[in-house]
């Protein structure tokens, strides 16, 4: 009898670079995926259409310009996207019907949607956030002006980690954005907490710990930092930063040097919440336990660079959009034909942190 399939590549790829993937809150086998071919992708991933394939694309919802982030609302049937075309649009995936909820002044980098407080929180290269209360669509997005213009950003169930440009790091208290949106305050709520990334290069991506103890960012010269909300000295002491996605590459003396890649995605596991996957330019997808400050795993090496990762609510899944990275340049880019999805079924224990069976 043949081994389960541990791992599978989804039919039906996008035509361009993969910008982001999202699974369900309410499903393992729900993935969205937003691309560069101005599409937005909806996979029923244990659905095959035929037995040749794996998954099925249930529908595709064009856009006008490419789609820099797509997240799930309040259930599988929501999403929102973020374009290049400036616009935060609200998807009801089952109809089809798209509704612009704000238009920025620059492109709309990131898009994240807070179930407990129904908030969506839009990042854009016009360097603001965008506060909107998708239930109640009377209300006037909320509009914080921001010092830099931001890369990444990130939910846990309190707040909001925003990343910028010149390591400039905003967290933001959900609570207090949801009064003032409520209250459609004219004067912008301050960061709960401004900090300097430990990172020395630019943030490429940020994912917080479902815990809500904290958050990891990483940075386009290969490496990963780990740091806590709590301000007391003793908190920031245990934060720590470390070097990862790296290749080594030997030299005709015999000694070797890095060839460094960037970290282009994090995931936090939403059960085992101090493993965290992280994935680069290398081509590789690891799996880390930060309380333990360990490597537990590196997956094969795919043939691309990983561009987004993302686990089913459930933690069973985890899925890797794979394609050509910038590394060498843009001038004859081209992700077509080499863009990819695999799914991985995690194993019972695989992502469990070591000592903490159950």
């Amino acid at each position: 009898m043949a081994p389960p399939v541990t791992q599978f590549e989804l039919a039906q790829p996008p035509n361009d670079a993969i910008s982001a993937l999202a699974f369900a809150p309410d499903s393992p086998s729900r993935l969205l995926v937003s691309s560069w071919d101005k599409n937005i992708y909806l996979y029923d991933t244990l659905q095959n259409s035929d037995e040749n394939s794996h998954g099925s694309l249930l529908r595709t919802y064009e856009h006008r310009a490419p789609v820099m982030d797509v997240c799930f609302g309040r259930d599988g049937s929501e999403a929102f996207s973020a374009g290049m075309d400036w616009q935060v649009r609200r998807v009801d995936l089952e109809t089809g019907d798209q509704t612009t909820l704000s238009k920025h002044a620059a492109p709309v980098r990131r898009v994240v949607y807070s179930r407990e407080h129904s908030l969506l929180v839009s990042a854009s290269w016009d360097s603001t956030l965008h506060v909107h209360s998708p239930t109640n669509p009377s209300l006037a997005p909320l509009t914080i002006p921001l010092p830099g213009k931001p890369h990444a950003m990130a939910a846990s169930p309190s707040k909001v980690i925003v990343a910028m440009t010149s390591r400039l790091v905003h967290i933001y208290d959900l609570s207090a954005l949801s009064s003032a949106l409520s209250s459609q305050s004219s004067e912008p709520p301050q960061p709960w907490q401004q900090r300097e990334s430990s990172l020395k290069f630019l943030t490429r991506a940020v994912a917080a710990m479902p815990s809500d103890a904290g958050y990891a960012t990483s940075s386009i010269e290969g490496r990963v930092a780990v740091e806590w909300f709590d301000a007391s000295a003793e908190s920031q002491a245990r934060k720590y930063a470390f070097k990862c996605h790296r290749t080594p590459q030997p030299a005709a003396d015999g000694s070797s040097t890095d060839v460094v890649y960037p970290v282009n995605a994090l995931a936090f596991h939403p059960v085992h919440g101090s493993t965290f996957a992280s994935g680069g330019g290398d081509a590789t997808v690891a799996l880390w336990d930060a309380e333990a400050k360990r490597r537990m795993k590196v997956y094969q090496k795919f043939a691309d660079s990983v561009a987004a990762l993302a686990f089913s609510a459930n933690g069973r899944y985890l899925a890797v959009g794979v394609c050509p990275g910038f590394e060498t340049g843009m001038e004859d880019y081209s992700g077509e034909g080499r863009t990819k999805i695999f799914v991985r079924e995690l194993g019972e224990n695989e992502a469990l942190p070591k000592g903490k069976g159950k």
